[in-house]
């Protein structure tokens, strides 16, 4: 089988590339890549279970397979680990061998089951699978991260704090004058740090782009000076000043209709307990819902709120509209998807995400 393998591989190494640049072919490459993969990493662990490496004086099978395969340790460590767990994932070794599934679903659904424990996940196995069949790999991580909050709702709350609490930032000059910058910040921390700087470098993109200047800095440089713009902006603010807050958007009605939902602008999935420190300054917003894909009402947060009608839109879509582009609302134009100039209504019904690229797209003419 490995000779009729080599030779079929033999086979497509000899193809003209552009023979192979077509979508179905390179879907399908992906395909039998992810089989393959799934079939080495079965092998690697029948040959770690029945301890074949000791015959050579090895002192485990990714240190075999390190040596032996010129690769690096950490990584013949990981596939001898994930092989290890696969063969409790029945359902999830099935729809990889399928080529159903790819390495990044097992990983998250093996993490899943180390984080919730195998009582809790073997019943769900198969649900979950069928959603790593489905959806895009963005969105099925983050219905494996509901699932864990749900089947272990304290042990996500612990691992969330650990985040907090690792939370560190080093800042130290050099011997020439020059400072180093490292740190890790949680989720919600990063987050608003994250949209801080992204909105000073923005302008300072946009000042450039309005004086024409010639040496445009490079987006580090412009992430750089940003960082230093948002420190001098902070020394202005007088000491008690009032300071911008957080927006949460409580979705009433939403859970019913479509599941549970706790996550960032981003994407990114938080727990509940992680939001509670920022409640008592953060501005809340009331979003209901009357449909699975209808917003009913966006209610005023406590204090002035516009632009009722984008928001409405960025809180039911979330991402760009484009099924093979994740950017979120929040970064997003708002789109007509009845255009305004053929009588589309500026409404919620009529509006989706569209990123700057998938914006112009749409209005690029076809190429005859």
């Amino acid at each position: 089988m490995l000779d009729q393998l080599e030779c079929a591989i033999d086979e497509l190494c000899g193809v003209v590339p552009a023979r192979l640049a077509g979508g179905d072919t390179i879907e399908e490459l992906h395909r039998q890549l992810e089989r393959l993969t799934a079939v080495v990493t079965r092998a690697v662990a029948a040959f770690d279970a029945t301890r074949s490496f000791e015959a050579d004086g090895a002192r485990s099978a990714a240190a075999w397979i390190a040596g032996r395969c010129r690769g690096p340790l950490k990584e013949a460590r990981h596939r001898v680990r994930l092989g290890r767990e696969v063969r409790h994932l029945p359902a999830t070794e099935a729809a990889w061998l399928e080529g159903g599934i790819g390495e990044a679903h097992v990983k998250a659904l093996a993490s899943a089951r180390r984080r919730a424990g195998g009582a809790a996940f073997d019943p769900d196995e198969t649900m979950l699978v069928g959603h790593a069949r489905t959806l895009q790999h963005r969105d099925f991580v983050r219905v494996v991260e509901y699932w864990v909050q749900v089947a272990d709702p304290e042990g996500v709350e612990k691992d969330a704090e650990a985040q907090r609490s690792a939370r560190r930032v080093h800042l130290s000059p050099s011997y020439d004058g020059m400072w180093f910058l490292d740190g890790l910040l949680d989720p919600l921390s990063g987050e608003i740090v994250s949209t801080a700087l992204r909105r000073i470098e923005d302008e300072l993109f946009m000042e450039e782009w309005a004086e024409h200047k010639e040496a445009i800095r490079t987006p580090a440089q412009r992430r750089a000076d940003a960082l230093v713009e948002m420190a001098r902006r902070a020394g202005a603010v007088p000491p008690g000043g009032r300071l911008p807050a957080p927006l949460l958007s409580v979705f009433v009605g939403y859970e019913t209709l479509a599941g549970r939902i706790c996550q960032l602008a981003s994407g990114t999935v938080v727990t509940p307990g992680s939001l509670l420190p920022w409640l008592t300054d953060a501005y809340v917003e009331r979003v209901v819902f009357d449909g699975p894909d209808r917003v009913k009402n966006v209610g005023e947060r406590r204090r002035l709120f516009t632009g009722a009608t984008r928001r409405a839109v960025e809180v039911r879509d979330r991402e760009c509209f484009h099924d093979l582009c994740d950017q979120p609302a929040v970064d997003c134009q708002i789109d007509h998807v009845q255009p305004y100039g053929a009588g589309g209504p500026t409404t919620d019904d009529n509006g989706r995400p569209a990123c700057p690229f998938h914006n112009r797209r749409r209005h690029e003419r076809p190429p005859p």
